[in-house]
């Protein structure tokens, strides 16, 4: 069919002069220099009309695009225009999806491009995108792969395959499965939504999109940056794989531990992130902490792990995970714990409430939240959570749905239609964070609570904007609930910090430090947090008056919207480590009532016991103790500290031994006698109290003398210069003394010549000459290693007339079977003309692989990587130099004979061994496609 995205179309050009009627069988054909400046014309024309919206698109029906959405259009448009790909990165609810519909529209409409395009998308936001094409640009022909295997099926064969479609909306899990068919088009355009999810360049999903054929590539995303930079790697590298190839280089480069000491390279990311790759629209938002009562289930968990709490115990990252689990349960709702609810019989009244200060704490809100016609979104970590809230809204009548992980997708949607519908009698959506915080337009609702809180702030960040979508009419207000010193306290303060990466890097435009994993040593921290309160055993009450000064400060200023940032988002690197939520304009609240127990909670007591083990107490007073250090020998307070490695005269260090001596007999210093008095020692001693004893000070002609001497050693040479003089040395070998030179700064090549000198006469006067030797014939063997590389290299090309066709590789018993020898011939080759040292040789023998017509087919070759091309060439510049070693033995011979020299270079066939077309066991790729 004329539209199928699987046949290939000749481009239209109706005002090109390359003529194929012209040209029809005559490959030979070169440009007239009239043809060339009319094609330089038309394409310079095509730059001139590059189109640039000023107004929403006639295309775009049933709404006016925003101008935000209309510059992230034109700039989408203008990274086509560019060859490059990008990350539409605005906040959640500005659109990303309309101008996504819009770009593809444009190709449409404007560009006359040919699709196919795939949209690739979380499940529960499939049908948000087929309802947003139909909506915006009902021109664009879509079809949905999802469903059974069976559905799938019939979707492939009866509409994909026959073409009459622009774009194909899939699931992550889809192009997962079904990457067989996606893996055979040609796509326009590869868009990913949420597209931190192949944040990790391991997981299936980013090694699937990355086996997709695509021109050009778009990732739309709320939260480019999470936890690290490796993570804008692994997006970076799916948009521009060559430019972004070394994930090691990249995290050297951007190294966030030494960035805030490097303004280079905080500069270095800023000059990447600018030039279009992510293009950002900011959403302000307004939160509230609300601290609640303490829950007493809590003191048993730490009751029963006290060991570890008073860190007694053995220190196990997977007991911590545990403990932090189990604390967090507590703090959520005591009914998550198995028989922890009164029963049987199972009753659902007001114990559901009064056995948990959130539960207390909501039961009071959302009353007045449904008199002053609020709608609220409630979000938890936990499904379980849903079932108690869930039995709390049968109890008091409220209307809600429910979402989260285990509801089917078409359950998904009627949920959202029911809650969003005009005429809507549900007060109340509850999800789980993770299956509800992405892609889900709940505009309708005005109330966000967030009963707990994610390790990842980002997570609650795209919750918190599932009701800041567009269309909002009503002040969003935003509530986290969290449980007065517990373990969720120090969650909150550690997302506050890690949030601060995306702020600094994209935002702000600085680097934030990197922050890892959990360690161990953090995870004991948070359990060990409020834990005097606990057993202290403090508890306080809800009242009303709490609940109308929550309602009455979410329209007061507060200190974050004075900074015009969201509550997580305004952190920056003047913030210390250990800020607190109840840090306020300088000033620690809490520290009024903090009370000093250390890390020891001692807990409740039957009978007497001491508060230490008798075991360890024993081992460390019976455990012997080293002899401490004698004291070091005073100097005279103003001798200069003299280096061996600026190779003064010895006769200085003979008169500054005599001033030290002197000084100490002033001072009437005494060598301490050694402890194990061994003989050798005791005479040690006694020479060197001696020395002291008969010392005199200088005379006048030593003094003049020392001063002399001390103009002749090298005093400007610090410690930094004679590290860079021997690195340079090992780079470069001793004898190239002009490279040397330029390799220590601050120094001109004279001093570094005049240096050099005394140090090959004197080096065995330093401390650590055979380190600093040994470094240095290291660097000469790498050296000499590559001039027997180059050698063998420049005698086995000198051999033949064409290299290129003629060289032949003695290969003996390692042939291989993955290479042919037309392969490694051009390897040898093309090493040798780019020169096997040059830095970066293996990165452009890929490129050169790339270019030559010869490999045009050779998929093989050309999928070979920088170090797999390393590698071979490793192999083959082994096997000639064995080669010419055996030449040069063979030549040896033949002259002690008498028979003359040389050998006869043998005949090549012209043509090149070529691979069996039968597949050979263990090869390591298979069979060749045929053209």
């Amino acid at each position: 069919l004329p539209t199928s995205p699987l046949k290939i179309k000749e481009p239209k050009d109706s005002g090109s002069v390359w003529r194929s009627t012209s040209l029809q069988g005559d490959h030979r054909h070169r440009r007239t220099e009239k043809e060339e400046d009319d094609l330089l014309i038309q394409e310079e024309r095509k730059k001139e009309c590059m189109f640039r919206f000023e107004k929403s698109p006639w295309f775009i029906k049933n709404g006016e695009m925003r101008d935000y959405q209309i510059r992230g259009l034109n700039w989408m448009i203008s990274l086509m225009e560019n060859h490059i790909n990008g990350i539409l990165a605005d906040e959640m609810g500005l659109g990303k999806t309309l101008q996504t519909v819009s770009l593809l529209g444009y190709m449409k409409h404007y560009k006359n491009i040919p699709s196919p395009h795939l949209v690739i998308c979380p499940k529960s936001t499939l049908s948000n995108w087929m309802n947003e094409f139909a909506r915006w640009c009902p021109t664009i022909r879509t079809v949905a792969l999802i469903g059974d295997q069976e559905t799938r099926a019939r979707i492939i064969s009866d509409v994909i395959l026959h073409g009459e479609w622009d774009v194909c909306v899939t699931s992550y899990e889809m192009a997962i499965r079904d990457k067989g068919i996606l893996k055979r088009f040609n796509w326009r355009f590869v868009i990913i939504d949420e597209a931190h999810r192949i944040k990790n360049e391991k997981s299936k999903l980013s090694e699937r999109v990355r086996e997709f054929k695509s021109t050009n590539r778009l990732l739309l995303t709320g939260t480019p940056l999470q936890n690290n930079l490796h993570e804008l790697w692994a997006l970076l590298n799916f948009l521009l794989p060559d430019v972004f190839s070394s994930a090691d280089d990249f995290d050297s480069w951007f190294n966030t531990n030494s960035c805030l000491d490097d303004s280079g390279l905080v500069q270095r990311l800023h000059d990447i992130l600018p030039i279009g790759f992510i293009l950002t629209f900011l959403l302000l938002t307004s939160a509230f902490v609300l601290l609640i009562a303490f829950v007493y289930r809590y003191t048993k968990i730490l009751m029963k792990d006290i060991d570890i709490v008073n860190g007694a115990g053995k220190l196990e990252k997977t007991r911590l995970l545990n403990i932090l689990m189990q604390l967090r349960k507590c703090c959520n709702h005591p009914y998550l714990f198995d028989g922890a609810e009164p029963g049987p019989p199972y009753t659902t009244d007001q114990h559901l409430v009064d056995n948990c200060g959130k539960m207390v704490l909501l039961d009071k809100l959302l009353p007045r939240l449904k008199l002053q016609g609020s709608r609220v979104l409630i979000f938890s970590q936990m499904s379980r959570i849903l079932d108690i809230l869930e039995d709390y809204c049968l109890w008091k009548g409220y209307g809600y749905c429910r979402l989260d992980g285990s509801t089917p997708h078409e359950e998904r949607q009627s949920s959202i239609d029911a809650y969003n519908s005009p005429d809507s009698d549900k007060f109340i959506f509850m999800l789980t964070t993770r299956a509800g915080g992405l892609g889900i337009n709940l505009a309708t609702a005005d109330i966000v609570i967030l009963y707990d809180s994610d390790w990842n702030p980002q997570v609650d960040l795209q919750a918190m904007d599932r009701a800041h979508r567009i269309g909002q009419k009503k002040t969003v207000k935003v509530f986290r609930l969290i449980t007065e010193n517990t373990v969720e306290e120090r969650i909150v303060e550690r997302a506050e910090i890690k949030l601060r990466l995306d702020t600094v890097v994209i935002q702000q435009g600085r680097l934030a430090e990197a922050h890892k994993s959990l360690g161990k040593d953090e995870m004991l921290a948070m359990v060990r947090f409020g834990a005097d309160h606990v057993f202290a055993g403090k508890d306080s009450e809800i009242s009303d008056e709490d609940i109308e000064g929550i309602l009455k400060r979410s329209e007061e200023k507060t200190e974050l919207e004075q900074l015009g940032e969201s509550s997580l988002r305004n952190f920056t690197l003047d913030t210390m480590e250990n800020t607190s939520v109840y840090q306020f304009e300088g000033e620690d609240y809490r520290e009024k009532q903090r009370r000093n127990v250390g890390y020891w909670i001692e807990p409740p007591k039957r009978e007497r016991k001491a508060n230490y083990q008798v075991d360890a107490y024993f081992r460390d007073a019976l455990r012997p103790h080293a002899e401490p250090k004698a004291p070091k020998a005073p100097r005279p307070p103003k001798q200069p500290n003299l280096q061996d490695f600026q190779f003064y005269p010895p006769r200085l260090m003979q008169l500054y031994d005599k001033e030290i001596y002197y000084y100490r007999k002033s001072i009437g210093y005494k060598v301490p006698k050694p402890s194990n008095e061994s003989p050798k020692e005791l005479e040690e001693w006694k020479n060197q109290q001696k020395k002291i004893d008969d010392a005199i000070p200088l005379t006048e002609e030593e003094l003049a003398e020392k001063e002399v001497l001390l103009q002749q050693g090298f005093s400007n040479w610090n410690r930094r210069d004679f590290q860079q003089f021997i690195k340079a040395n090992e780079k470069y070998g001793r004898s190239d003394i002009e490279s040397i030179s330029h390799e220590v700064e601050g120094k001109t090549p004279e001093e570094v010549k005049a240096y050099a000198k005394v140090f090959w006469n004197r080096y065995h006067e330093l401390g650590d000459v055979d380190r600093v030797k040994a470094q240095i014939e290291r660097g000469e063997a790498r050296i000499q290693r590559r001039l027997s590389i180059k050698y063998a290299l420049d005698a086995k090309i000198a051999k033949y007339k064409a290299s290129f066709h003629q060289l032949r590789i003695a290969y003996g018993t390692n042939k291989g079977k993955n290479y042919t020898e037309e392969e490694d011939r051009f390897l040898v080759c093309m090493l040798h003309q780019l020169g096997f040292d040059k830095e970066n040789v293996y990165e452009e023998l890929r490129q050169a692989i790339r270019q030559v017509p010869q490999f045009r087919f050779d998929w093989f070759i050309k999928s070979r990587t920088a170090m797999e091309l390393q590698r071979r060439c490793n192999t083959l510049i082994t096997l000639i130099e064995k080669e010419m070693h055996e030449v040069e033995e063979n030549e040896k011979n033949d002259r002690g004979r008498g028979r003359g020299s040389g050998f006869k270079v043998p005949k090549s066939r012209g043509v090149s061994q070529k691979r069996k077309s039968e597949p050979t066991e263990g090869r390591g790729r298979g069979k060749r496609p045929k053209v």
